[in-house]
């Protein structure tokens, strides 16, 4: 994976080539006065099935959950 640093003003005029290079495997580092802001770098997607039921047992919603915040005492 290449690399780049660019400034700002150069990022906002030229952002659709970036984004090309980017999605290319590229990462640009956005710099203001030379010191590194931001970094661009490509969309990961997680293609993975889902699993239904991934957490079972795991999660509880209580027992009041519907209940109006204001029967709650939080409001």
């Amino acid at each position: 994976m290449k690399s780049a640093k660019i400034n700002i003003h150069e990022a906002k005029t030229h952002l659709s080539r970036l984004i090309e290079d980017v999605a290319g495997g590229s990462e640009i580092l956005i710099a203001k006065g030379g010191k590194a802001m931001a970094r661009l770098v490509p969309l990961r997607r997680d293609d993975t099935p889902r699993r239904p039921g991934l957490l079972k047992g795991k999660v509880r919603i209580a027992d009041d959950f519907e209940r109006p915040w204001i029967d709650s005492g939080l409001n």
